[in-house]
């Protein structure tokens, strides 16, 4: 066999010394230090080589270690083979940790609490309470802050933010889960956000005599609408106006702080301001509004909790940062610095806020009436925190000021959250999880930019802007952001409790145990808040989750899930091997000699069919010649792929340059681990045996001696047409359908499922194979793998590829319906299809344990089998009655609890065969007969061997006899296989025998158990 990189370099018209040179001046722009031994070139480490896009790539080992001078060897090894064009991926502005975390954090959690309820949160809860919640809120935010940091930090964070983060770390079912809720809460918030801008837009108006249409609803809308199509229009523009528009929206909010907190220290400059409930600092006032006082309001009796729902959706900002990831120059560090320090600032401007609004303003007031302040009680007071939510406007030093950074507060976080929602819905469509977000993952420009988002953004928050009643959709938004920030935590947990090598976040300062405490944390708040709202996001969360399971996309990115999987199953298995073994879980688990698998679809289907759901298969290849990394990769592709085309667990094992019988001895000893390890064979009969090579012959029935050897029980399955398919297979032109099928695959491999979220539909990804890929075509020659490196799309254009493959598949089965196409026989199909009515019958010969009864019952039990009738042929032992002998195998059977429809015993098996059977068999072995019995040859039958087997051969040739009569109309036959005995007889008259038995009848099924028992009486 020539080796690959000969081949590769042939069809590329290049000479290999050209190849690696080229390869080597392509790849190393810059000086790297190489190390030339004998020709073979070793490099030092680089960035480059670890990135997913792998511009620059190291040798591989073949190249190292056979001299192999492949192009883009490592490619094609690790099955990444694709254009890397345009992998730099979107190369538009990159913010720091200032303007692309700090200011969006602080703009979104300084939204329309600020400016318009945290008076009346003081009002209600007092003093000590406000300080209780916004302690609470810290907490929350602060150990999600720490859990959402160490997440950012254990490797590169690309676009999606929240969902890139959590899919990530926990899959794709919890990520696009909670990515499709978060985005529809921050689409959300930001129509809640613009209805606050427009009510205070409505005071002002009012306090001048002015409206629109009605100063209320209508103006909402109207003012609503034109505001999301301005920032929407500013989000679209791109990251640097959108950044401007942040810089000095920030300047208006502090500003606006600042007139707050200098006007209260000023204290009341009018009788007016003091009539309306601004007192100026008192120690009367503090002790007034130190303890809650909670009061029918908002149309509701408040509570601690109700105020608490009402104030926390003004800390749903912090993950603001992580939303522009993928926009951030170093989301790394930029996430943890920048979220913190936004939260330490802000939750340090609520406390400041509670103090000086609880010290200085009173909880009612009258105003004033005829230059005379109104004394008032609390049910007909207009004026104060409790009554007026424009109360910070009558503490500033310049009340415009104060109605400035309401705009810009509420604004800006619409802002925010507008420009989030984009960039999220876009990477989940880049991932192709939810079909239905496909179309928005299109990015336009240098930049990127998802404008199908904008649009879709802009309907659902138009949508919930038209409403205009968000006291329905409030707490909704806020249990959503409760779960992300639920689900964050967790991640942080799952990932630091199970520890996988990957897990090595530069962010030190989290606690596994804190993350799982602010888990906790947060559901239990969900549930204080609204435990109706929180079912329903759950619900929706797990909805979610279910679509994802159900479609289950072909993408790998190394989350916690995954290695707590491995995790789980090893120590399971470790535990399962010190368990002993009991008759009443005992499994067959079967060893499947099928080759590859689609080349015996029966042999596979009838191994599935025992042992679906209830134990180990696994599919055992002997290739007799030896196997390059790729071919190897290439056939295990493809028999995985096959498999998983049939719906069929199992494993598959390639046992390379040894021959069947020294192939077969080593998949039984090798393939397993611990306690699950094979224990029954599963072998094809040998059809063409009479003709064959001899030496094939002895190997053939030298396996079933090693699985004896080995105390493996055997089973073999004949089909009166033959289980190789392969020649049909290649007939029906499989290989260009797999080709083609191969080709689709990658296209969605290498654009749309691949484990970076940052990219645009034009990328074309080199994908690695995290599960065997569909329809990769079994590689049997060295031309169809010249043909598939030729046709791959190193060199095509993906797409131009897929055409021209789907031509020549159209082609050809367009010339084959014309020239008729070879179709597969029936009983290929036997273990697949539904049998309506028919007959197994167990010819039960021989005591091995139970398991020639146990697997026929199996099959019984399978949804296309139930229907069929289990009849049972037993023999009868002369020395006892017929009677007794048929009572005490029912009772066999009764106390094993197997149902059967007859039982028959066989009291005529010492009947001498007629003479046309004793002609049958006499010429099946006519070409294997020999006289000397000097000779040592195992291939041939002597005179002395049929003379010392005289009463066996006989049996089996009633047996025959017995066969015809009572079974050759039966669906399935299992039957007890004779023993070989060592040294006792040759391979052709033993296979004479099985010849003998199985010929010119249904499917059947030789088995012989290990004389272990596998049935029991007892509970």
């Amino acid at each position: 066999m020539p080796r690959y990189g000969e081949m590769e370099s042939h069809f590329q018209g290049k000479a290999p010394e050209e190849d690696m040179i080229g390869q080597l001046q392509q790849n190393n722009k810059r000086s790297t230090m190489t190390l030339n031994m004998s020709g073979l070139w070793d490099v030092v480490p680089r960035l480059d080589h670890y990135r997913l896009s792998r511009r620059a790539k190291r040798p591989s080992l073949s190249t190292l270690h056979e001299g192999n001078l492949i192009k883009d060897a490592n490619a094609v090894e690790t099955g990444q083979v694709g254009s890397v064009a345009g992998q730099q991926g979107h190369v538009g502005i990159k913010l720091g940790w200032i303007q692309g975390v700090l200011i969006p954090c602080l703009l979104n959690i300084w939204g329309v609490m600020l400016f318009l309820r945290l008076s009346w949160v003081v009002a209600q809860a007092g003093i000590l309470h406000s300080l209780v919640i916004i302690g609470i809120s810290a907490v929350v935010c602060v150990i999600t802050t720490l859990s959402l940091s160490a997440i950012s930090t254990n490797g590169e964070v690309k676009g999606g933010g929240i969902y890139f983060i959590i899919s990530r770390s926990l899959g794709p079912e919890f990520g696009a889960s909670v990515g499709i809720v978060f985005a529809c809460a921050n689409a959300v918030a930001a129509s809640m956000n613009t209805i606050g801008f427009c009510d205070s837009l409505n005071d002002l108006l009012k306090t001048h005599g002015l409206k629109i249409i009605d100063n209320s609803v209508h103006d909402i809308r109207i003012v609503g609408t034109i505001a999301l199509i301005v920032m929407i229009l500013i989000c679209a523009v791109g990251m640097e106006w959108e950044s401007k528009a942040q810089n000095f929206l920030i300047a208006v909010i502090l500003g606006a702080i600042l007139d707050f907190l200098i006007g209260t220290i000023m204290g009341p400059q009018n009788k007016e301001q003091e009539a309306k409930g601004f007192i100026g600092f008192s120690s009367k006032v503090f002790m007034d509004n130190l303890w809650s006082d909670y009061r029918y309001s908002e149309k509701n009796n408040q509570t601690f909790f109700s105020v608490f729902a009402i104030f926390f959706p003004s800390v749903t900002g912090i993950q603001a940062g992580a939303n522009i990831s993928g926009d951030l120059k170093d989301p790394a560090s930029s996430i943890p610095i920048g979220t913190l320090l936004a939260l330490l600032i802000s939750m340090f401007s609520y406390v400041t806020f509670v103090f000086f609004a609880g010290a200085a303003a009173a909880r009612d007031a009258g105003g004033l009436y005829n230059n005379t302040i109104v004394e008032c009680i609390s049910d007909n007071c207009t004026y104060g925190l409790h009554h007026s939510y424009s109360v910070m406007q009558l503490m500033s030093v310049w009340g415009p000021l104060i109605y400035a950074g309401c705009f810009a507060a509420t604004l800006s976080t619409a802002l925010t959250n507008l420009l989030s929602v984009p960039r999220l819905i876009q990477a989940l469509g880049q991932d192709r999880i939810y079909p239905w977000l496909f179309y928005f993952s299109k990015g336009y420009g240098k930049s990127g930019e998802p404008y199908r988002g904008y649009v879709l953004t802009f309907g659902v928050a138009a949508l919930f802007l038209l409403i205009a009643n968000l006291n329905v959709v409030a707490p909704l938004i806020s249990n959503f952001y409760l779960a992300s920030y639920a689900l964050i935590n967790f991640c942080t947990f799952h990932a630091a409790l199970v520890r996988p090598l990957g897990w090595r976040p530069s962010f030190k300062y989290y606690n596994t145990w804190l993350s799982l405490f602010g888990f906790i944390l947060c559901v239990a708040i969900m549930f204080l808040i609204d435990w109706v709202t929180s079912l329903i996001t759950f619900v929706v969360i797990f909805a979610l989750y279910l679509i994802v399971v159900y479609r289950k996309p072909d993408v790998n990115w190394g989350s916690s899930t995954q290695a707590q999987t491995y995790k789980t199953a090893l120590s399971i298995v470790y535990r399962l091997n010190s368990i002993d073994e009991h008759v009443k879980n005992y499994a067959p688990q079967i060893l499947a000699l099928t080759g590859p698998p689609g080349a015996r679809p029966a042999l596979i289907h009838l191994a599935n069919l025992i042992t679906k759901n209830n134990s180990l298969l696994i599919s055992g290849e002997v290739f007799p010649t030896r196997l390059s990394y790729r071919l190897r990769s290439a056939r295990l592709r493809s028999g995985y792929s096959w498999l998983h085309q049939q719906r069929i667990k199992s494993f598959y094992h390639v046992v390379e340059d040894l021959n069947l019988e020294r192939g077969a001895a080593a998949l039984m000893q090798a393939t397993g681990v611990g306690k699950l390890a094979p224990n029954v064979v599963l072998m094809g009969y040998k059809t063409h045996w009479s003709t064959c090579n001899h030496k094939d012959l002895q190997e053939y029935f030298n396996v079933l001696h090693n699985a004896f050897d080995h105390k493996l029980a055997v089973a073999i399955l004949r089909i009166a047409e033959g289980l190789d398919c392969s020649v049909i297979t290649n007939a029906n032109g499989d290989d260009e359908h797999g080709i083609l099928a191969q080709s689709s695959y990658d296209l969605a491999g290498n654009t749309l499922m691949h484990a970076d979220s940052d990219l645009s539909m034009s990328t074309q990804i080199p994908r690695v194979q995290s599960v065997p890929t569909i329809g990769t075509p079994f590689v049997s020659h060295t031309t169809d793998v010249i043909h598939m490196i030729r046709d791959s799309p190193v060199h095509w254009n993906v797409r131009e590829n897929l055409k021209q493959k789907k031509k020549i598949a159209a082609d050809k089965l367009l010339l084959e319906k014309r020239n008729g196409m070879a179709s597969i026989p029936e009983n290929i199909t036997i273990f697949q299809k539904k049998h309506k009515k028919g007959t197994i019958d167990v010819w039960w010969l021989y005591d091995d344990g139970g398991l020639t009864i146990l697997l026929p019952y199996i099959i019984s039990t399978r949804s296309n089998w139930e229907t069929c009738k289990l009849r049972i042929f037993a023999l009868a032992n002369h020395k006892q009655e017929i009677g007794a002998q048929e009572k005490e195998m029912d009772e066999i059977m009764c106390k094993a609890r197997i149902k059967y429809s007859s039982l028959k015993m066989v009291d005529d098996i010492s009947v001498e065969p007629k003479q046309e059977t004793l002609s049958f068999f006499d010429k099946l072995i006519s070409d294997f007969r020999m006289n000397d019995s000097s000779d040592n040859s195992e291939c041939y039958v002597t005179d002395f061997e049929l003379q010392n087997l005289r009463d066996k051969t006989h049996r089996q040739l009633r047996l025959r006899e017995l066969l015809l009569e009572n079974s050759s109309q039966s669906t399935l036959v299992v039957m007890s296989l004779p023993m070989p005995r060592k040294g006792a007889v040759s391979a052709p008259l033993y296979m004479a025998w099985l010849e003998t038995l199985t010929k010119d009848m249904p499917p059947t099924i030789l088995v012989r158990g290990n004389h272990t028992s596998v049935l029991t009486f007892y509970s």
